[in-house]
C-alpha cells in the first residue's frame, strides 16, 4: 500500500461501505451491515457518526490498512443547502449543516462528519465531499413549477450522473464541456438530467415528487386526486409520504421493488407485470424526449445507467423511442465508491480544485 490512498465512506441507512483506493486501483472494500437494534438506539441519524467512525477504523486495522497512508478521504455528500457540482472540503458550516439537517435527516449525511473526524486523527490527509444529492444547476426557468409557493428544485443521483456523464466523454475522447446529454439513472428512483457541457441544467426532482415512476416511487402524480386522498381522512401524512417514496412505484402495483422479479413475472405472461414495466419505460422515455426539448434538440447522446439498465427488455423498450433523437449507450449499475475515488483522485492529481462550501 502506497503513500497516496484514498478513503471512500458511503452511509446507509442500515449499512456503511467504505473503499481504499491506490490511485484507480481499489485494495479493499467492505460492505458493513448495522442492526436495527444498533442503529435504533441513537435518537438522530447524526448522533451514530461516533459509532460508525468506529467500525470503520476497526475493519481497516482488521484488513491491514495502513491508516497513515491516506491523504484523501472522501465521504458521501448528504442533505446540505443547494450547491454547484464539484468535490467540497469539508468545514466547520458543512459540519453544522450535515448535523442540523438542513434540508432533512439522511444517512448521506454522516459521510462528511466521519471523514472529518478520521481526517483531523491523521497526519495528512483531508476531508471532502462529492457531488452530493443536492447539487443545483438549474437555470431560472426550470426552478418556475407554475405556482409561487411551490418551486421546482433540484435532488437527483448527481453522483453517479455527474461520474457516467466524465466517463462516456472520456471513451468518446472528447471534452465533456462539448458535449450535450441525456442521463436517465434508473435505480430505486429515477432521475433524468439534461447536460449540457457539464452542467445539468434541468432534472426531476427525483426524492419525492418529479419525473417517472420507479420500482418504489410514485413519480409525478394527478394533483387534484392527491389534493383529495390528503384531505380525505383516510390517510395520515405518514401514509401520503409513504405513498410517493417507499411505497409507490412497482411496490405499490406489484408488491415488489425489484426490477429483475418484474422482468421475470412479465416474462412468465404475466399480464399485470408486463403492463407496469412497458409503463415505466415509457414514462422514463417521455422524460428523456422532454429533456431533449431543454437541450433543443441538440443532443449528442443519451446514457442510460443504475440498476434497472441492466434489464434487457426495459432498456430495449426505451431505446425504441428515444433513439431518433440521440444514439443511446448504456452503462448499467452504480459504482458510488468508484465515483467518490474518482473524485478523490483528481483532487490528489491536481485535476480539479476543492470548492468551499458556504
Amino acid at each position: 500500500m502506497g503513500n497516496q490512498c484514498i478513503l471512500a465512506i458511503n452511509p446507509g441507512s442500515t449499512s456503511t461501505k467504505i473503499a481504499v483506493y491506490e490511485g484507480n486501483r481499489q485494495i479493499f472494500l467492505k460492505n458493513i451491515q448495522h442492526s436495527s437494534e444498533e442503529i435504533g438506539s441513537f435518537e438522530r441519524i447524526t448522533d451514530q457518526y461516533e459509532f460508525r467512525k468506529n467500525i470503520i477504523l476497526q475493519e481497516l486495522r482488521n484488513a491491514g490498512i495502513t491508516i497513515e497512508n491516506l491523504r484523501v478521504i472522501v465521504g458521501r455528500g448528504g442533505l446540505l443547502k443547494p450547491i454547484p457540482s464539484g468535490v467540497y472540503e469539508v468545514n466547520d458550516l458543512m459540519k453544522e449543516d450535515l448535523r442540523t439537517g438542513v434540508l432533512g435527516q439522511h444517512a448521506s449525511n454522516l459521510g462528511g462528519l466521519i471523514a472529518s473526524d478520521i481526517a483531523r486523527s491523521l497526519p495528512s490527509a483531508k476531508a471532502y465531499i462529492a457531488d452530493p444529492v443536492v447539487v443545483d444547476e438549474l437555470e431560472p426557468v426550470a426552478r418556475i413549477s407554475g405556482h409561487p409557493l411551490f418551486e421546482r428544485i433540484s435532488i437527483f443521483h448527481a453522483l453517479n450522473q455527474k461520474a457516467i456523464a466524465r466517463a462516456h466523454a472520456k471513451l468518446q475522447n472528447v471534452p465533456l464541456e462539448d458535449l450535450n446529454l441525456i442521463v436517465a439513472h434508473l435505480g430505486g428512483g429515477v432521475s433524468v438530467g439534461a447536460h449540457r457541457k457539464g452542467r445539468v441544467i434541468d432534472v426531476n426532482q427525483a426524492l419525492d415528487g418529479e419525473g417517472p415512476f420507479s420500482p418504489e416511487r410514485s413519480g409525478t402524480l394527478p394533483a387534484g386526486a392527491l389534493a383529495k386522498a390528503c384531505f380525505s381522512g383516510d390517510y395520515t401524512p405518514d401514509d401520503i409520504r409513504k405513498m410517493i417514496t417507499g411505497k409507490g412505484g412497482f411496490v405499490a402495483y406489484l408488491g415488489t421493488n425489484n426490477a429483475i422479479d418484474v422482468e421475470q413475472r412479465a416474462e412468465a405472461g404475466d399480464e399485470k407485470a408486463t403492463l407496469i414495466q412497458e409503463a415505466f419505460a415509457y414514462q422514463v422515455s417521455k422524460e428523456i424526449g422532454a429533456m431533449s426539448t431543454v437541450l433543443k434538440g441538440e443532443v449528442d447522446a443519451i446514457l442510460l445507467t443504475g440498476g434497472v439498465a441492466y434489464g434487457k427488455p426495459v432498456v430495449a423498450m426505451i431505446r425504441e423511442r428515444v433513439e431518433h433523437l440521440a444514439p443511446v449507450f448504456v452503462y448499467p449499475g452504480e459504482d458510488e465508491m468508484k465515483a467518490l475515488a474518482g473524485n478523490g483522485l483528481m483532487i490528489l492529481n491536481n485535476e480539479i480544485s476543492a470548492r468551499e462550501y458556504r
